[in-house]
């Protein structure tokens, strides 16, 4: 389960940033609220940057786990060289490690319907290896997300999406998965 947030919000920011910026955000508000805190509230103040340090943990944590630049390189430079079918079950693959029951999607717009926990979502994968991805794509996949009562889709590229389909992504609730967590995904 992941916590959604606005994208461009302070935590969002943080969490994308290296950890030690969190931590030191939160020493920051730690050390402005105790000099400008009354005495008797001072030990409370101190305590004021919490918040941030848990984002800093959690980045830390995300770090941690992150692929090594070098391997998604080298899992994204095979995922270039595999057929439509291969990287289709590649797909597959990943998201049944992940808990998904996965089948073919019979209509148009998506590839995949993947299901966890009475959860829907569907994946459009065919276009991956497109160097520029537009929003007729994403449109597509929106639109077999209504007709599937989809409550979630995904959208796999390698190349850059334009702006309008980053556009029509965030508007349309679709996830774009590329670079690191495409490679995660793949998971070889």
């Amino acid at each position: 389960m992941s916590i959604k947030m606005k994208e461009n919000s302070l935590f969002a920011i943080l969490l994308r940033s290296r950890w030690w910026i969190s931590f030191l955000v939160a020493a920051a508000v730690g050390l402005l609220a105790v000099a400008l805190m009354p005495s008797p509230y001072k030990p409370l103040a101190a305590f004021s940057g919490a918040p941030f340090f848990v984002i800093g943990c959690m980045a830390a944590w995300r770090q941690f786990k992150a692929p090594a630049p070098a391997a998604v390189a080298r899992t994204l430079e095979r995922a270039t060289a595999m057929s439509s079918r291969d990287f289709l079950q590649a797909v597959e693959e990943g998201l049944r490690r992940r808990g998904y029951t996965v089948t073919p999607y019979a209509g148009p717009g998506a590839d995949l319907r993947a299901e966890k926990n009475e959860q829907v979502l569907l994946l459009a994968c065919r276009r991956w290896k497109a160097a520029r991805h537009g929003a007729d794509a994403l449109r597509d996949l929106e639109a077999a997300m209504r007709a599937a009562k989809a409550g979630s889709g995904a959208y796999l590229a390698l190349g850059e999406l334009t702006e309008q389909a980053r556009r029509q992504a965030a508007d349309g609730g679709i996830d774009v998965i590329r670079d690191a967590r495409l490679a995660e995904l793949l998971g070889f």
